[in-house]
C-alpha cells in the first residue's frame, strides 16, 4: 500500500484548512448581527420609566433569538442614554444612523423625545416603531416614518371619566405638567367633561421638574372637586399625593398617568398610595396575548414586576419583527409599507395605524392601588375588581347656598 508522503499531506492540511476558513468567515458574515438602534432615558426624569422601557426591549431580543433570530440571523440592539433629553436624543440617533449603520429602529421613551428623535428618521427616511409616546402632534406633521403603537394620550381619561359621570361626579381638578404628553391628556379630558356636563373646577400646568405642591393644594382644595386627574409623570404624581395629604385633601378620587404604574409609586407612598387611580395602555390582567407567560419571565429576568412601560418596549420590538418577517427584508420601504398597512396583535394590544402613522386600535385601561397591589378595575368589562370611588365627605362636599 503506498503511503502519502509528508510534504503532500501538509500541502492538502493546508488546503483543506483554508477552504474551511473560508466557509466559516462566508457564514460568518451572512450570520453577522442584525442591529436595532435605540436610545432610551437610563438618566434624567424619564430614567424610571426608561429603564423599564429597555427592560422590555432587551427580553425582547432575548427571545428573538431564542427563537432563531430575524431572517437567518441574530439580533443585537445598540442602545445609548439619551439622559432625558431631545436635543441629545436627535444626536445619537444621527450617530445610529450614520456611524453605527443599524439596520432598524425604535423610537426613545417619552413624547417629547420622539418629536424631536422622529425628525432624524425622517430626513434619513427610516421607519420608527415609537415604544413610549402617545402625543397626537407627532402624528401631524406629514411624517411618513414614524409608526406608534400606544393610544393617544387625548384619550388615557376617557374610561375614567365615563365611569365618574356615571357615578354622579361633578367636579373636576385638571393639573398637568408643562410637556406635550400631559397636556394633550388635558385636552382630552377637556372635550370628555364638557361631553358628560362636569365642571373643571380648578386647573394648573406646572414645571415638570417641580415636586412641590403645598400652596397649589391649598388652592385646589377650596376649589372642592370630586376628582382629582393629573397628566404626571413618577416624581411629581408621588408629590402630588403627598401634598394631599399634608392638605387633609380627600376627593373621591385622584388619578395619574405614568406613576401608579410604576413599582416605585407605592414604595415611596406606602399606605398613602391606598386607592389612587392609574391611566395606563396595559396591564397583566387585562387578558392581552402573552401577558401573563411575559410577566412572569419578565420578573423572574429582573426580579420586579412589569410595569406597562416595559411591556411598551417589548411590544415596541414585536411590532418591528412582524414588519421586517412580513417584507422579508431589511430594505427600509419594504417595512415601512408593512408598518403602515399591517394589522398585528402584540403584547400591547391590536397595532393598527393610519396614513400618518397614529395608532388607531389601541384601548386603555384603568388601575387602581389596592393593599399595595396594582388592580384592574376598568373597563367594567374585563370583569377584574370594582372601581372603587371615595364616598364624599362632608368637609370637601360643594356647599349649597339656599337662597
Amino acid at each position: 500500500m503506498r503511503t502519502v508522503e509528508r510534504p503532500l499531506l501538509l500541502q492538502l492540511t493546508l488546503v483543506v484548512g483554508a477552504l474551511l476558513l473560508l466557509c466559516w468567515q462566508g457564514l460568518s458574515l451572512a450570520r453577522s448581527p442584525i442591529r436595532v438602534g435605540v436610545t432610551v432615558a437610563q438618566s434624567g426624569q424619564y430614567a424610571v420609566p426608561g429603564s423599564a422601557d429597555l427592560e422590555g426591549m432587551r427580553l425582547w431580543v432575548h427571545d428573538i433569538n431564542q427563537r432563531g433570530g430575524l431572517l437567518g440571523r441574530p439580533v443585537e440592539l445598540v442602545h445609548y442614554d439619551d439622559k432625558s433629553d431631545p436635543q441629545r436624543s436627535t444626536r445619537l440617533y444621527e450617530r445610529l444612523i450614520s456611524k453605527d449603520k443599524v439596520d432598524l429602529l425604535l423610537g426613545p421613551y417619552g413624547s417629547d423625545i420622539t418629536m424631536a428623535a422622529s425628525r432624524v428618521a425622517e430626513y434619513h427616511h427610516f421607519p420608527m416603531v415609537a415604544s413610549g409616546a402617545a402625543d397626537e402632534d407627532i402624528w401631524a406633521r406629514g411624517y411618513l416614518n414614524i409608526f406608534g403603537i400606544d393610544a393617544q394620550a387625548e384619550h388615557y381619561a376617557d374610561p375614567l371619566l365615563a365611569a365618574a359621570a356615571e357615578a354622579g361626579i361633578t367636579r373636576l381638578a385638571l393639573v398637568y405638567a408643562d410637556n406635550n404628553f400631559p397636556r394633550q391628556l388635558a385636552r382630552g379630558v377637556r372635550r370628555q367633561a364638557a361631553r358628560y356636563g362636569m365642571r373643571i373646577v380648578f386647573e394648573h400646568e406646572y414645571p415638570q421638574s417641580q415636586t412641590e405642591f403645598g400652596a397649589l393644594m391649598r388652592q385646589m382644595r377650596a376649589t372642592r372637586p370630586e376628582l382629582l386627574i393629573g397628566g404626571t409623570y413618577l416624581k411629581d404624581s408621588i408629590a402630588l399625593v403627598q401634598a394631599a395629604h399634608r392638605a387633609g385633601f380627600r376627593p373621591r378620587g385622584m388619578a395619574f398617568t405614568v406613576g401608579p404604574a410604576l413599582p416605585e409609586f407605592v414604595q415611596a407612598l406606602g399606605a398613602q398610595a391606598e386607592g389612587a387611580l392609574g391611566l395606563v395602555s396595559w396591564m397583566r390582567s387585562a387578558g392581552l396575548p402573552l401577558a401573563m407567560d411575559f410577566s412572569y419571565r419578565y420578573k423572574r429576568l429582573y426580579g420586579h414586576n412589569a410595569s406597562v412601560q416595559a411591556a411598551l418596549g417589548y411590544a415596541a420590538g414585536q411590532v418591528l419583527e412582524a414588519a421586517v418577517r412580513l417584507a422579508d427584508s431589511l430594505d427600509r420601504n419594504a417595512v415601512r409599507s408593512q408598518l403602515r398597512g399591517m394589522t398585528f396583535q402584540s403584547l400591547l394590544g391590536r397595532y393598527k395605524v393610519d396614513a400618518t402613522g397614529k395608532q388607531t386600535a389601541k384601548t386603555t385601561y384603568v388601575l387602581q392601588i389596592r393593599d399595595g397591589d396594582r388592580v384592574l378595575v376598568l373597563p367594567a368589562s374585563l370583569d377584574q375588581h370594582r372601581l372603587r370611588f371615595a364616598p364624599e365627605t362632608a368637609a370637601d362636599a360643594p356647599q349649597h347656598v339656599s337662597r
